[in-house]
């Protein structure tokens, strides 16, 4: 019985070794790779992108973009007026009548002077690899600008590469945010998973009809 017990032990010792050297490699790659590829905004105003995305995060019950958005939209916006980009991506989570990540983001950014028809929304920007996904297969850019924090930018541009597009991206790292030490505990395991999804071109949840950044973004609103 005893040597059994040890078996079982010595089995899930070498399984959970096995898996945490996936994720020490997963996660090694996925920085490693893209970190050359975060630049200033001075750079990333001259890259001539196709699009600026940005990447979803929380919306207030009052429908204001929480302090890590914010941030995010402040520095798109920038580089907007800085000419990195003609058109903006507000790619996130719609997931019920009242909950609107990317009209929210929209709306706030129409309200700081970027023009309706320059921003597009992308509405089922579930998580970072779909929106990386859609904005390249719905939405057709080759070249693009991340807008989100560094701790996100290493995974957003290891898939953007990944599937087929040029990318830099430009850290939003503005201000202290309260869950920080969540986020990047929480990063960890979602670089291994983004990792995997790109090594396979995995589908996303869902696949739209193509959506030219030719047009007005304003086709976009709903």
């Amino acid at each position: 019985m005893l040597k059994v017990v040890v078996r079982v032990i010595g089995a899930a010792l070498a399984l959970a070794l096995a898996a945490a050297l996936v994720v020490i490699g997963t996660n090694a790659a996925v920085i490693l790779s893209s970190r050359g590829d975060i630049v200033e905004p001075e750079q990333a105003a001259a890259y001539n992108a196709d699009a600026i995305v940005v990447l979803g995060a929380s919306v207030l019950p009052d429908g204001t973009p929480s302090g890590i958005l914010q941030d995010r939209l402040d520095d798109a916006i920038a580089l907007y007026f800085a000419g990195a980009a003609p058109k903006i991506i507000m790619s996130g989570d719609n997931g019920s009548a009242s909950y609107n990540e990317c009209w929210a983001m929209k709306r706030y950014a129409v309200e700081r002077g970027v023009p309706s028809e320059d921003v597009f929304c992308d509405h089922a920007g579930f998580s970072t690899y779909e929106t990386m996904y859609r904005v390249r297969h719905v939405f057709g850019a080759q070249r693009i600008v991340v807008a989100t924090q560094t701790y996100h930018l290493y995974r957003a541009l290891y898939a953007a590469k990944g599937l087929g597009m040029e990318a830099v991206g430009v850290p939003s790292d503005y201000h202290a945010y309260e869950n920080q030490d969540w986020y990047d505990l929480r990063e960890i395991p979602a670089r291994t998973k983004d990792f995997f999804q790109t090594l396979v071109k995995a589908e996303p949840t869902v696949m739209s009809e193509p959506v030219s950044l030719d047009q007005s973004g304003d086709v976009t609103n709903w």
